[in-house]
């Protein structure tokens, strides 16, 4: 396993993302909707990986917006978009900016774009549970 780490701007959610994969092999994506958009996200899932987010007392905010099922995490002290996470059957599950990862320059600066709009609950959950990672939040 690899490991990768990362963080918000000022550090105060810390990101352990580990794989089996080399930097080569990841395919970060751009997601269309308009908080995406205006974060300048590129998001990654690898269902053979896993990642931890570490935050400090009092620097993690959790977002909802559209469908309402998923906490996208911002740090509350720079503003820094660092990933989203979902329960999933009772576990949870997370995509990651990789932007907040310290090898975030080796990615691709405008991967493809994934337009999700018209997705219901259940097609959602089913498109996550093939594509994101299992995640560890320790708030």
């Amino acid at each position: 396993m690899n490991t990768y780490s990362g963080s918000c701007h000022c550090g105060a959610i810390r990101i352990t993302y580990r794989t089996p994969k080399e930097p080569a092999a990841m395919r970060p994506g751009r997601c269309s909707c308009s908080f995406c958009r205006r974060h300048g996200a590129r998001t990654m899932g690898d269902p053979e990986g896993s990642v931890e987010y570490r935050a400090e007392p009092g620097a993690l905010s959790k977002y909802r917006f559209g469908l309402g099922i998923t906490d996208y995490l911002v740090c509350s002290r720079c503003g820094a978009y660092v990933g989203a996470v979902m329960e999933d059957d009772g576990r949870l599950i997370a995509t990651l900016n990789v932007n907040a990862l310290d090898i975030r320059d080796g990615f691709d600066p405008a991967p493809p774009v994934h337009v999700y709009d018209g997705e219901d609950e259940p097609r959602r959950r089913s498109r996550r549970r093939k594509f994101w990672m299992p995640a560890t939040l320790i708030a």
